[in-house]
């Protein structure tokens, strides 16, 4: 039988399971969650004065745009994601292994970049009417300045996510489902649709909803090709309108809309668990050979995303650095290209070390609360970068009132022409970037050295620097470059919140463009893009590695 414990008794059991460790996770959570705050507590202060004139001509735009990329996007992302995966993991053909890590590589190109790209091959005057000019068969062009051409251009950038989480569970099918059904005389693609699919689904959607947050958070491309989006329309408030009050109430709008779609996706995926017994069997093991006609058709499906998405679009920007190479590759562009590589730098390892104390200070706490507290804590990623920057910038304006009023201290300076307030948006955004690998991988290595060693009478803080971290270093490095390259593509936030002197290339491939010089942006654009293939495929090898 139960015993009910008093209300003072309560009180006292938890003073008692409180420690240092515990306040330590609490303040650092709260710390974190200040742009979550920040939205709720602006909302009570009531609508902007450019409210009823966003809400007349502007907010219907705004929602049925975002709707229509959200459901445009999301389909095109599992056309190119879902064959792919399927066919790289149940077929041998030409060019399998290589299109299994190429098939990756579009996500080194930011959504924007990819953008500026397609519109320089397709759009009037490109490189595809000159190609017909040239070769006698008369110039023509494809519009792309338009809502679908953000559809295709955003959907070649993101399927990578489709296609990452619908591979693994591909791949991960149990042999012996396939055997039984293939005795059954069910054939293949039967068996992918009934069976594989249905089985996948729950993984699918995961990588869909990462597609649709992408979507959310896109402000280049939908700002170069014109299109009134949320994040556009959160920038154009705050910058055009001049009302940060309106501008909040429509970053709460997004907020909500993100929150419906994970509502969405956790419904579709429910409680479903699919457990295969027999993963010992190698997918090379199961791999079909393919007929001759087979062997022409399924590489060119699993080519098409990675020419679309990569080759395409890095053969235009070529195209156009050879116009500016001389006079680009300068000292300025290495030094913009030295501080991109800097703010990346710091704000991975503050990422990282961040990150570390949710891992661990929880598991010295006897409070059982601290650990579900954590889960606040990585919302960030799932919030666009725009609401993030503008409910950063509302804080940061009420902190620099209250020191000025209570201390008579002017710190407005320190915060808006220094890093802070970027450096902490991009921990608040990439946190549960490098939380959920590192997480995981200290669950995978258990808790049985760090108890010998306390046994030994070793404190946590030796334990943590001389036992764990170094058993934790492969996974460290991994978050550590994940978020790295987030960072370097990082738009929105970045346009927002950096000081004045700081330049990034993304930044400055952004500004090229928005002076319509798309052109001059390649250089940079493709260095870039260089930087972040360099480090996924280095991630890639570690990952690999834990295997």
């Amino acid at each position: 039988m139960a015993i009910k414990l008093s209300v003072i008794d309560r009180t006292k059991l938890f003073i008692r399971d409180t420690n240092r460790w515990s306040l330590l996770t609490v303040a650092i959570v709260c710390i974190i969650c200040i742009p979550l705050f920040t939205i709720i507590g602006n909302l009570s202060g009531g609508v902007g004065e450019m409210w009823s004139h966003v809400a007349e001509y502007l907010l219907i735009d705004y929602l049925s745009n975002s709707f229509v990329l959200l459901i445009g996007t999301g389909i095109l992302a599992l056309l190119f994601g879902v064959p792919a995966a399927w066919f790289i993991s149940n077929y041998d053909f030409p060019f399998r292994n290589a299109l299994n890590w190429l098939l990756y590589i579009p996500l080194a190109i930011p959504s924007y970049i990819m953008s500026y790209a397609y519109v320089g091959m397709f759009g009037h005057g490109g490189s595809l009417e000159k190609l017909g000019n040239a070769l006698g068969f008369g110039g023509f062009n494809i519009s792309m300045m338009n809502i679908w051409g953000l559809m295709f251009v955003l959907s070649i950038s993101l399927y990578p996510y489709v296609f990452a989480s619908s591979r693994v569970m591909f791949s991960s099918a149990s042999g012996s489902i396939k055997e039984s059904a293939e005795l059954l005389g069910i054939s293949h693609k039967r068996y992918f649709w009934k069976i594989a699919l249905p089985v996948a689904s729950p993984a699918i959607f995961g990588g869909l909803f990462l597609v649709l947050m992408e979507v959310l958070n896109d402000y280049g491309a939908a700002k170069y090709y014109g299109i009134n989006t949320f994040t556009t329309g959160i920038f154009r408030t705050w910058t055009a309108l001049e009302d940060l009050q309106t501008a909040i109430y429509l970053a709460f709008i997004l907020v909500v809309l993100v929150l419906i779609l994970m509502s969405i996706n956790k419904a579709i995926r429910g409680r479903k668990s699919y457990v295969t017994p027999d993963l010992a069997q190698t997918d090379i093991q199961r791999r079909k050979p393919i007929g001759s006609f087979q062997k022409v058709g399924i590489p060119i499906i699993c080519a098409l995303p990675f020419v679309l998405g990569f080759l395409l679009p890095v053969l235009q920007l070529g195209y156009w650095a050879t116009f500016h190479l001389h006079e680009q590759l300068s000292t300025d562009f290495l030094w913009i290209s030295t501080q991109s590589l800097f703010i990346a730098v710091i704000a991975s390892l503050i990422t990282v070390s961040v990150t570390v104390m949710l891992v661990f200070f929880p598991k010295w706490s006897p409070q059982k609360f601290t650990k579900s507290l954590i889960k606040l804590s990585t919302v960030g990623y799932i919030i666009p970068g725009a609401v993030i920057g503008i409910t950063l910038v509302a804080s940061s304006g009420f902190f620099v009132r209250s020191f000025n009023d209570w201390f008579g201290l002017e710190i407005g300076y320190l915060i808006y022409s220094g890093l802070f307030l970027l450096l902490f948006a991009y921990l608040f955004r990439f946190l549960a970037v490098a939380y959920n690998p590192i997480e995981a991988h200290s669950l995978r290595v258990g808790s049985n050295l760090a108890e010998s060693a306390y046994m030994l009478g070793k404190s946590r803080i030796r334990t943590l620097f001389n036992i764990e971290l170094p058993l934790l270093k492969s996974s460290l490095v991994s978050g550590f470059l994940i978020v790295f390259i987030d960072v370097m593509k990082e738009l929105p936030l970045t346009l927002l919140l950096k000081p004045y002197q700081l330049q990034t290339l993304a930044i400055k491939a952004y500004e090229y463009a928005d002076d319509e010089r798309v052109s001059e942006a390649a250089i940079t654009s493709l260095i870039l893009i260089l930087i972040v293939c360099a480090t996924m495929f280095i991630v890639t090898k570690l990952s690999n590695d834990q295997k």
